[in-house]
């Protein structure tokens, strides 16, 4: 069992977890898709590859590692002409309230700072005392560290929170605690087989964790 007195250091992800992208991704799929030569699932796949791991996921779609640098920088690019996302319910609550425990916050994304800070808006963005941003697809564990570095919080007083199996591997690559969150594009089966220490289906659970409580 652990309990957030536990953390000095939530870093979060923020697509699927923060804030809810998953719409405006699934409307440019078809152009990205055509763009950049794989091929594009439709919406009842896309739902069966929710239970894969990314690895697999590039291989049915057929797309090169070497190819997912470049897919990320035009997505962060056409994120940052997009509407702000918006950020799921009880998310700012959430925020406010770890930041009132005194526990820092940090943010290491695929997705631009400025796109991020963009859809927190400024006063919940004065809330986050690192960014790492820019990450690519497998590449977070080095983002991890240097939110671990900027702050010098050793890794086993952080907890990551993400909704993917990439961002618990992460976590456990720099010897964070993972927690998983159920509401993001990882589904809770698959989530369960990357084994994280705590999973969260509702913004309220993890509301709840950190006003007092403990998790399993």
């Amino acid at each position: 069992m652990i309990k957030a007195r536990d953390f000095d250091l939530l870093v979060f992800d923020f697509d699927g977890t923060l804030a809810n992208s998953a719409g405006w991704f699934r409307s440019i799929l078809p152009d990205i898709a055509k763009r950049f030569g794989f091929r594009c699932p439709d919406t009842d796949e896309l739902e069966v590859l929710r239970h894969k791991p990314p690895r697999e996921v590039m291989r049915i779609l057929k797309i090169p590692g070497w190819k997912l640098v470049f897919i990320a920088m035009h997505v962060r690019k056409r994120a940052a002409k997009a509407e702000a996302f918006p950020l799921f319910d009880g998310v700012p609550e959430l925020l406010q309230q770890i930041a009132a425990k005194d526990i820092r916050i940090a943010v290491v994304s695929s997705n631009a700072e400025a796109n991020v800070r963009r859809a927190l808006g400024p006063e919940l963005s004065a809330k986050v005392a690192a960014w790492s941003c820019g990450a690519g697809m497998f590449g977070k564990a080095k983002h991890f560290r240097v939110v671990l570095r900027a702050l010098n919080v050793k890794p086993e007083r952080a907890l990551s929170v993400g909704d993917e199996i990439r961002d618990i591997e992460a976590a456990r690559d720099v010897g964070l605690k993972a927690a998983a969150v159920t509401w993001g594009f990882g589904m809770k089966p698959a989530l369960q087989l990357a084994n994280p220490d705590v999973m969260f289906e509702t913004v309220g659970e993890l509301i709840g964790f950190f006003a007092g409580g403990a998790a399993d």
